[in-house]
């Protein structure tokens, strides 16, 4: 996956030639004295043209991307999604195709008010781009040989929902890598967006780990920080924000990493695991708040669960979620809320005139 500089293919030809008229003795003009070459000498020539002309062999088939790795990714959201969306925008050093070759996926879910049996996110994307999927509802035997009907480079896992066996990641030749966002050993875990918001902290991060039998335990490949915010905790972003925005740079970690693990030159470091903290299982009861409470806890709360569980209070026994809040020094204003079972109105006026 390194850029590689050839001669061009006339100019090998040309090298060739030249050695065959050394070889043979033919020159232009038959008159003068036939060259001649040493056993060795012309041993190392051959092997010259040999290297060029695999080399130049090699810069074709990338170039008409027949070197592709056998890549399979797990995913299920969009956090999933978008991973895979900066791979197929990849524009490195080499055209290199990034993507995988197969997709791995929960089964369709019931979703809405009709409980319409719906596709994961991801697998609305795969089929737009024509890449095929399978969505098992075990990861069992059966899965097991399904996946070793190929030979696989390399497993990579984001988002997927389901703890995956220790026999399915050790089957690739490389195993097993996951992108993970936080930095790990910080916030283990099923929700470490939503826990980085609501921590006390002004960055997170994504690492890109070697999985193991243990959760988000195995040693690390790449990482990097991402800032929070800066001078003020107004600034702080949604968790649908964030969760786009590690994506992107999971992805472009992605970018750097899957070379060297093909390559057979990446690196890894042990985590610390006296350090590891681990996220905490988050339900319906979470979204809700207390306007009471510290303005800016609340706001963490607003900001981290804007998709799930939704922070919302109750008035009149009416339960009112909060779409949009910002802080004004110390306190918290409430710009627009959806009233359960209607729209999306402002807070201050449109509220109160609901409730007269």
């Amino acid at each position: 996956m390194r850029r590689i500089k050839v001669i061009k293919p006339t100019k090998a030809r040309a090298v060739l030639i030249y050695i065959k008229k050394l070889l043979s003795g033919s020159g232009k003009n038959n008159n003068t004295k036939k060259p001649t070459t040493t056993t060795t000498e012309t041993k190392y020539l051959v092997f010259i043209i040999y290297i060029l002309y695999n080399m130049y062999m090699i810069k074709t088939a990338i170039k008409n991307d027949n070197i592709k790795s056998n890549i399979v990714f797990f995913g299920t959201s969009e956090f999933a999604v978008d991973i895979l969306k900066e791979l197929k925008i990849y524009r490195g050093p080499t055209p290199v195709n990034l993507l995988p070759d197969l997709i791995v996926t929960t089964p369709d879910k019931p979703a809405g008010r009709k409980l319409k049996l719906t596709p994961p996110p991801i697998k609305i994307w795969a089929d737009k781009n024509n890449i095929p999927t399978l969505q098992p509802k075990k990861l069992d035997k059966e899965f097991l040989n399904k996946l070793r009907k190929n030979h696989w480079d390399l497993f990579v896992v984001a988002a997927y929902g389901k703890i995956i066996p220790q026999s399915i990641l050790d089957l690739p030749k490389h195993k097993t890598i996951n992108v993970h966002p936080s930095l790990l050993p910080k916030l283990r875990g099923a929700t470490p967006v939503h826990s980085a918001l609501l921590d006390d902290k002004k960055e997170t991060g994504v690492s890109i780990i070697l999985l193991d039998e243990q959760m988000d335990h195995g040693p690390i490949m790449a990482q990097e920080k991402f800032t929070l915010w800066k001078d003020s905790l107004s600034e702080l972003p949604t968790k649908s924000q964030l969760e786009k925005s590690l994506a992107h740079l999971g992805g472009k970690l992605l970018e750097k990493v899957i070379p060297q693990i093909i390559n057979s030159e990446a690196k890894t470091i042990e985590q610390d695991h006296s350090q590891a903290t681990y996220t905490q299982k988050l339900t319906s009861n979470n979204g809700l708040i207390d306007l009471e409470d510290n303005a800016k806890i609340n706001f963490k709360k607003i900001q981290a669960f804007d998709s799930w569980p939704r922070a919302h209070f109750f008035q009149e026994k009416k339960r009112i979620i909060i779409k949009k809040a910002h802080l004004d020094k110390d306190e918290l204003i409430i710009d627009r809320v959806l009233i359960e079972g209607g729209q999306e109105i402002d807070y201050i006026n449109s509220l109160k005139q609901h409730f007269l």
